[in-house]
């Protein structure tokens, strides 16, 4: 089995560390001085039981690689679409794309049944590069669980968390899915194949959806956003309306609304992936996390008036500081 983590920084290096630890053929395509430091010393992973560093296949060129069985896509959602092109030559007749990308996922509505079957997302795939270009039916989904950082070039350190979600869109426990899982299980990884992954889509893109872009407007961490009543009250609202977009979706929730906000306070003094983006100065994940369940709303006629004005917010930051371009 060849498996390619397209995307090796703090997610998809946790992976490839896993993975290459397991004796797994494994391929990590990444760039740059991160790219220089694993060819040169091998991917490092700081855990708390301890470091170990691994040699790994890595590459910025896919066609060094060749065709795979698996794809594991683990970039920024807006920097997928561009790079498909580049992917065609990891890809073969029975290669599978595993989606782990944050927000809506662009191959939501395949296989979904209903009138909406076969939607496009322009929030998530403009211009359908991602569904033209793979084909939704190579698609294994997939929900991220792990914290990581990269610290430095070449390094991982592992906050928490080791659990990846697979599921496929019909919710049928396939070969692909079932192999993919026992692959990763013996990598110490935690890859349960799901019947109804979309439910856990939206329990995660909750948070992402409010807490994200209210953080990098406030700069408050998930304690504070969290507890203090205005900006509760106002991550409230935003899930409230997903919710009820999510559930016109046939989705159903295991928790409520405050009981998953209650959990974002849990956390701590965390600072949120588009808050981190902001401060660091990279493109900012507005479309994938909240632009799509926007998007979401027009597709089922259900009313975002909150979201819509954080949306309308969040955008106005992200192009003032030249990281959103709408």
């Amino acid at each position: 089995m060849k498996i390619c983590v397209f995307g090796a920084g703090a997610i998809g290096g946790y992976m490839g560390v896993k993975l290459a630890e397991a004796g797994a053929d494994v391929s990590l395509v990444a760039r740059g001085p991160h790219l220089a430091a694993m060819q040169e010393n091998g991917l490092r992973l700081i855990e708390e039981t301890g470091e170990t560093t691994v040699k790994v296949t890595a590459s910025d060129n896919p066609e060094d690689l060749g065709p795979q069985d698996y794809v594991i896509v683990t970039l920024k959602a807006h920097s997928v679409p561009p790079v498909v092109p580049k992917m065609a030559p990891l890809i073969g007749d029975n290669t599978t794309i595993v989606s782990g990308v944050n927000g809506v996922p662009w191959w939501y509505f395949h296989k979904i049944g209903g009138d909406l079957e076969g939607t496009r997302l322009a929030t998530v795939d403009p211009g359908n590069a991602q569904w033209d270009g793979f084909g939704p039916d190579r698609v294994l989904g997939c929900v991220v669980y792990p914290a990581a950082e990269v610290p430095e070039p070449g390094v991982i350190k592992h906050i928490e968390g080791n659990r990846f979600s697979l599921g496929e869109p019909d919710g049928s426990k396939s070969d692909r899915a079932m192999a993919l899982s026992k692959a990763l299980a013996a990598a110490g990884l935690k890859a349960p194949v799901r019947p109804r992954l979309r439910d856990e889509i939206w329990v995660k893109l909750w948070g992402n959806l409010s807490f994200n872009p209210i953080s990098a407007l406030t700069h408050a961490t998930l304690d504070v956003l969290c507890t203090d009543a205005g900006t509760r009250a106002v991550a409230r609202g935003m899930m409230v309306e997903a919710q009820e977009i999510a559930e016109k979706l046939g989705v159903k929730f295991p928790i409520d609304v405050d009981r998953r906000i209650d959990g974002g306070a849990a956390v701590g003094a965390h600072r949120t992936s588009m808050l981190q983006d902001l401060d660091q100065g990279r493109p900012m994940e507005i479309d994938a996390l909240v632009g799509s369940v926007q998007e979401l709303g027009r597709v089922t006629n259900t009313p975002t008036p909150t979201i819509d004005t954080v949306m309308a917010l969040i955008a106005l930051r992200g192009k003032s500081a030249g990281l959103y371009g709408g």
